[in-house]
């Protein structure tokens, strides 16, 4: 007989092994909730309540004592049957390989036999009993919105064939938007954090994270790895930039509230990333160990405002930061492995007692001093939850085994962790139902009304940063005639773009004749001789240029091919779409185009949104939330915090 595949047969065919989860047993004793603790209320997908004023203030913190009674009562019941290798299974979050949970394709089922020493996830599950599956492109995971339910039903499944202690996944990803999004179109695709802090907007910020939750909770995600926390201070940072909703602390932390609110709103634990802060840095963690030179006092006042709000907010998760801060921690150790960062900051000063998970344990940052055996086991000490995506999991797991065995760390220990992630497992409503369905996907994911909104919210952000001779908007009658040129960079998501063609496409759809050449990529940008030749030839028999360009170095080819454009005396537009500081590099009277603006990312969403500016559909309503330098001399502040042109 087939096996059920539909939401209701699933839970039915499951019903005996969850119930037995979630049954209490006699009430364990477990302590008075910490001051910032996250909320204890069960959310699901689509489902809220409440009240009005103090009646309904009451009635809700009634419902959240007894929510977080019943979630204490039903995790130390289950903690009570587990063994130490289902413990120590939970602390673990994997990737995998493969679009099915049990079938994958053969090339997959090879990987994950190199790398895991299973076939697939359901093997995984069974050999390791691993708490959480991390899905990306990368791991052919995501396919389509049905496929990527399917496998998280399937997932679900076999992490709950378990009779003795049954517990479903945490099924997570990196869902930042802007460039950063695994899950593409058809899902709605929105504005990324620097683009929402241009906006300045806590209601769209908090708008965009609902949508993106609830869809991603249709897919049977429910743990986000966003918003990011990070100010980003340093233009030079080259992991984190446009992922941050800006340089000023206090306008971060409001937008990162209000995110963490709409992801939690829509079922999906948040995750405030990297603490304590990864916004001044030239160094990638993924490639090596980045140091924060700021003081005490300057963490205080430029790192933790955005951290204590998410915080304040409720969040459910926070993620590590593979970084050495010596201010906080003097001793050579990544603040994954600090204890006086995450028990000592974290958890002791700032009151957090929710779940901390690590960056990715396959980072370089993390790995420069000890073996892979190692790392779980000094994260853990240091006050870590969950522990991300180790290199080698095999011998992740036998050094967690030898440091039980030799005492270094106690089983109470494991289960201070294990508490608290079945208890964000149970508050997201998994173990009550862990599944979705077809019908949650069709009436959920890139709905028309989240499309509608995604392109509301992008119509705000957009900067116009110069218009010299009020250039903008173009003139249908005078500019018709466009050449979009530049960068086209790979959509983050793999789904959508090249921008070049989705900036000739929006133009043409509002009036005008546009066509796209592309002259490099996001991973060669810099254009050859030849093509800026072929550029400056086709701009010369055209109205206007709009120059596509993407992090311009101080050596950068696409300052000559600017400068190129420039000089055929044909107007020209410059859009930024990545980190809005391009513009630095191109001030001067040679370089300098006629406009420039900042769309903060490449993604479909927002180069419609810029090209809606340009043609005068709509109002640049976008303020810098960075600052840009003159690139020669740093100290000189061409374009402050909150400047942005309009055409009012």
């Amino acid at each position: 007989m087939p096996e059920p595949t539909s939401r209701r047969a699933l839970l039915a065919a499951t019903a005996a092994t969850v119930a037995a989860a979630a049954t209490a047993c006699a009430p364990g004793a477990s302590g008075n909730a910490p001051a910032r603790h996250p909320s204890s209320a069960t959310t699901s997908p689509a489902r809220s309540g409440g009240g009005a004023g103090a009646a309904g203030e009451r009635t809700a913190a009634r419902r959240e004592g007894t929510a977080r009674s019943r979630h204490r009562d039903r995790v130390d019941a289950l903690i009570g049957r587990m063994t130490l290798d289902q413990k120590i299974g939970q602390l673990f979050v994997m990737r995998v390989y493969g679009h099915s949970a049990t079938a994958p394709d053969p090339a997959d089922v090879a990987a994950n036999q190199k790398e895991l020493g299973v076939a697939n996830a359901a093997e995984l599950i069974a050999k390791y009993h691993v708490g959480g599956i991390i899905y990306f492109g990368w791991t052919h995971n995501i396919r389509d919105p049905h496929q990527v339910a399917a496998l998280s039903n399937g997932i679900q499944k076999a992490a709950l064939r378990d009779r003795r202690a049954p517990v479903p996944l945490l099924l997570s990803t990196d869902q930042e938007h802007g460039i950063v999004a695994r899950v593409g179109a058809p899902a709605t695709l929105l504005p990324g954090a620097m683009a929402l802090g241009a906006g300045g907007s806590a209601k769209d910020a908090r708008t965009a994270g609902r949508i993106a939750g609830a869809e991603l909770a249709a897919l049977g995600i429910r743990q986000d790895y966003a918003p990011v926390a990070d100010v980003n201070v340093n233009p030079a940072n080259p992991v984190i930039g446009v992922r941050s909703f800006g340089a000023d602390p206090r306008a971060a932390a409001r937008l990162v509230a209000a995110q963490v609110a709409g992801y939690q709103s829509a079922g999906v634990a948040a995750t405030a990333k990297h603490f304590p802060g990864h916004g001044d840095t030239t160094v990638d963690s993924h490639v090596g160990l980045p140091v924060i030179t700021h003081s005490r006092s300057e963490w205080e006042r430029l790192d933790a405002p955005p951290f204590r709000a998410a915080i304040e907010a409720g969040i459910d998760s926070i993620m590590t930061a593979h970084l050495l801060f010596p201010a906080l921690d003097p001793a050579d150790d990544p603040a994954t492995l600090s204890r006086p960062i995450l028990t000592g900051v974290l958890r002791e000063e700032l009151g957090y007692d929710g779940v901390v998970v690590t960056d990715s344990l396959g980072m370089q940052g993390v790995r420069e001093k000890y073996g892979d055996d190692r790392v779980p086991v000094l994260a853990l000490k240091a006050g870590v939850d969950q522990l991300l995506n180790p290199p080698d999991l095999a011998a992740a797991w036998r050094g967690m085994h030898r440091a039980v065995r030799e005492g270094e760390i106690t089983e109470a220990r494991i289960d201070t962790s294990l508490r608290r992630i079945l208890e964000l497992k149970a508050r997201r409503g998994l173990f009550d139902d862990p599944y979705t369905s077809a019908r949650e996907v069709d009436r959920t994911v890139g709905t028309a009304k989240h499309r509608a909104a995604a392109d509301r919210i992008a119509d705000r952000t957009t900067t116009l940063l110069t218009n010299r001779e009020g250039l903008l908007p173009l003139s249908r009658k005078r500019h018709r005639r466009v050449l979009v040129v530049g960068v086209d960079p790979a959509a983050p998501s793999g789904t959508g773009g090249p921008p070049t063609a989705v900036l000739a496409r929006a133009l043409s759809g509002l009036g005008f004749t546009a066509e796209a050449l592309s002259t490099g990529t996001g991973t060669a940008p810099d254009p050859s001789p030849a093509r800026i030749d072929e550029a400056v030839a086709e701009a010369r028999d055209r109205d206007a240029v709009v120059v596509a360009t993407y992090n311009v170095g101080a050596g950068s080819s696409q300052r000559t091919l600017v400068a190129a454009l420039v000089a055929t005396g044909t107007p020209v537009v410059h859009l930024a779409v990545r980190n809005p500081y391009d513009i630095a590099r191109l001030h001067g009277a040679d370089t300098e185009p006629g406009a420039s603006l900042a769309a903060y990312s490449w993604t479909d969403v927002e180069l419609r949104a810029a090209a809606g500016v340009i043609a005068g559909k709509t109002d640049p309503r976008g303020r810098l939330p960075v600052a840009v330098r003159d690139a020669a001399e740093p100290s000189r502040v061409l374009y402050p915090i909150g400047h942005g042109l309009s055409y009012d």
